[in-house]
């Protein structure tokens, strides 16, 4: 049954507002954000529009420079309730259909919808087959609630270092899909974060998903790391990403990819620590060792209560190192003891 205005709930004396010409919430359970009773101050909202469609979501968004994107609500809801986004309007990119899910497309590139939640990713057949090391990155994201309800697009727009997927995006060189007033862009993940926080998406665009080309995770294994004080229900102290392709002999590199989480402002890349294994055979311990020296020119941990800068820097080595032999082994490669 439609809510008229009389059913909006109040918040500190202001009925909650939608945008004009818009249509507003259609259900009671639409609206169980803005708490009742009792729980009526539990999240300080302006409005709430449910979209229909990308087009639809893009269209709220424009009309209201106050409003920001919520899907799984993983991290909007809790920015909202500490205060850090209080007064805003959200618009639910939850339930649009066409953002979820993996496909392969006719050129062998694989698209990742930007609202497929995280045990979709970790157990969809596409992402078994060709990037697990994607759906294994995933799934060490909190408890299985919030991966249920969490979504890829949100843990890469967020932001944050810590992101989970964001050290094996990075590897596998996936591209932002963004659709805007404007229409379509493209971003190379590469260029999405902009600092702490911060990417280029503008207010008004909506991600629809990541596209990420076929040479780009075609004949490499790869291998995330998480290091965190405990082994669920954790955010990363920090996070390392490999990638490998061997030669046919499986005893040289071809190409080294690596990335990580938490290791700067921003998730990186470390290139020339890359560069520098090309060619380089698998056992030579003192090509590896000098690559994961160059690693750690290549990274600006800082200091947190998490842990210390030099704590990081050591668990960045280490942890070059592992993923590094790992990726090796699952692609069928011998390594040292």
């Amino acid at each position: 049954m439609p809510i008229s205005s009389q059913d909006c709930i109040e918040h500190r004396g202001q009925e909650l507002l939608f945008w004009p010409g818009l249509p507003s919430v259609k259900h009671k359970s639409d609206i169980y954000l803005y708490g009742k009773g009792e729980d009526k101050d539990m999240f300080d909202l302006q409005g709430f529009h449910e979209a229909k469609d990308v087009a639809d979501a893009v269209q709220a968004l424009t009309a209201n420079p106050n409003a920001e994107i919520i899907s799984g609500g993983t991290d909007v809801l809790i920015r909202v309730r500490e205060g850090k986004d209080a007064g805003k309007a959200l618009v639910s990119i939850k339930n649009i259909e066409e953002i979820k899910g993996v496909k392969l497309l006719d050129n062998g590139d694989l698209f990742i919808g930007a609202g497929t939640s995280f045990t979709h990713l970790t157990n969809d057949p596409l992402v078994q087959k060709h990037i697990p090391m994607l759906g294994e990155a995933v799934d060490t994201v909190g408890g299985p609630q919030i991966r249920n309800m969490g979504t890829i697009g949100g843990n890469i727009c967020n932001g944050a270092t810590s992101a989970d997927s964001a050290a094996g995006m990075q590897v596998l060189n996936a591209i932002v899909c963004l659709t805007g007033p404007n229409g379509e862009r493209r971003v190379p993940v590469s260029e999405f974060y902009t600092g702490p926080g911060k990417t280029v998406r503008e207010q008004n665009e909506v991600c629809t998903g990541f596209l990420i080309k076929k040479e780009d995770y075609e004949g490499f294994s790869g291998k995330y790391i998480k290091y965190g004080k405990r082994k669920a229900m954790e955010i990363a102290t920090l996070g390392c990403a490999v990638m490998v392709k061997l030669d046919k002999e499986k005893k040289h590199f071809e190409e080294v990819r690596l990335g990580y989480g938490v290791a700067a402002p921003t998730p990186i890349r470390c290139p020339k620590a890359e560069e520098s294994l090309k060619g380089a055979s698998c056992t030579d311990t003192d090509r590896i060792e000098n690559y994961v020296n160059i690693a750690l020119t290549e990274v600006r941990p800082r200091s947190s209560w998490r842990a210390s800068k030099e704590f990081r820097l050591q668990v960045i080595s280490e942890l070059a190192k592992r993923a590094l032999k790992e990726a090796i082994v699952l692609q069928g490669g011998q390594v040292n003891a």
